[in-house]
């Protein structure tokens, strides 16, 4: 590492077609390093929509990706090219990288003259076994078309594990899934729950009879599911169980299942799409429960903002939620991944939960940006 006093510093993400939880650790580490470019396979400003503001004005720096036809659609299947894709980005003037990778190979790119600290969100779950974005299993052709292609993306994957100096993972589990696949160790670093500085200013603000009335009010409220529409995520449970129990429950996210999940859906599940942060945070404020019915998730950021803002999770019992929500006071756990048993622990939540939306919140603290930015920069001493 340059011991100059102005080191160059570059930021690496798999790619920018999407809003989620590894986006929102690039905007912290954009935040935390406003003067490193971003290098990146390619953007996809269209299919970002109105998210894509948030990195309009960046120093964004595209791969040779964007040099292969119809890149933006196959972006999929072309994985095949991403690694070449990284290696070929010239990043010899730097004397820190920090990659952020999930699905793509951005952690395979070289930096010869100083470090690279990789943030892994997770190994890619559709090289490894779990659950996807994707029904791409069920059908008989795209599922050996798909086995077929990972066998070799996997040891292109192993492979491109050996560039980072560093890994750095977002929770046990993840640093777990690094030593299993990649044979390598890691440091863990949660990822930074923005709005728990929000949180604690509102909280800041409360007299004690103001918080006996707000957790009274939240006690009556709504459940809400927070995520993208897709398979790995589950919004169906969410959705069935809540038709079924007849509770009210509001649903943010936008994805595939869409239409499917409004066609399952009774009067009392509301879908309000994706919507600005100003009003999520008021959803999250304002919800009885959080439902994650999400499987095998890496970290997952939206149970901590829930929780953030003093609202318990009901989570299935596995992933990242493991470590953030502790059961019969943060939130409860379900273990069968069905409708059935998520309802069943709707009904416990209801007749025996102890609500103290203020120690729920409390324990949100070590996720905070500040937290973050002072472990990441005492680990990479600049």
């Amino acid at each position: 590492m340059s011991k100059n006093s102005f080191p160059k510093i570059a930021l690496v993400h798999d790619y920018l077609r999407e809003y989620g939880g590894a986006e929102r650790v690039l905007e912290a580490l954009h935040e935390i390093y406003p003067d490193a470019p971003v290098y990146t396979a390619f953007v996809d400003e269209k299919a970002m929509r109105v998210n894509w503001q948030r990195f309009a004005n960046w120093d964004i720096r595209q791969s040779k990706m964007t040099e292969l036809p119809f890149y933006k659609k196959l972006f999929s299947p072309m994985r095949i090219f991403a690694k070449w894709a990284f290696e070929q980005l010239d990043l010899s003037e730097y004397d820190l990288v920090i990659s952020s990778s999930n699905a793509y190979f951005a952690k395979a790119v070289r930096v010869p003259n100083g470090k690279h600290f990789c943030y892994c969100h997770t190994p890619p779950r559709v090289l490894y076994g779990y659950s996807a974005k994707s029904s791409w299993r069920a059908n008989p052709i795209t599922r050996f078309a798909g086995n077929f292609l990972n066998h070799f993306v996997r040891q292109m994957d192993f492979l491109a594990s050996k560039n980072p100096d560093v890994f750095i993972a977002n929770s046990l589990e993840t640093a777990m899934r690094i030593k299993k696949f990649y044979k390598r160790e890691s440091v863990v670093i949660n990822p930074p729950i923005e709005v728990y500085d929000q949180a604690e200013g509102f909280f800041a603000k409360l007299s004690e009879e103001e918080l006996k009335d707000f957790t009274q009010k939240k006690k009556n409220s709504y459940y809400l599911y927070v995520n993208r529409l897709a398979m790995a995520k589950h919004p169906e449970l969410a959705v069935q169980a809540a038709t079924d129990l007849g509770v009210e429950l509001k649903v943010v996210g936008s994805g595939a299942m869409l239409i499917g999940l409004q066609e399952m859906a009774g009067a009392n599940v509301e879908f309000l799409g994706a919507v600005d942060d100003s009003v999520l945070a008021e959803l999250y404020r304002d919800a009885k429960a959080l439902l994650y019915p999400v499987e095998d998730e890496d970290f997952g950021m939206v149970p901590v903002e829930a929780m953030a803002f003093g609202t318990p999770v009901i989570a299935h019992a596995s992933g990242g939620p493991k470590e953030t929500v502790v059961d019969g006071k943060t939130g409860l756990f379900f273990q069968e991944l069905s409708a059935e048993n998520l309802s069943k622990a709707i009904e416990d939540f209801e007749k025996n939960f102890v609500y103290e939306p203020l120690k729920i919140h409390q324990s949100t603290k070590k996720y905070s940006l500040a937290t973050f930015r002072e472990k990441l920069q005492k680990l990479v001493q600049i």
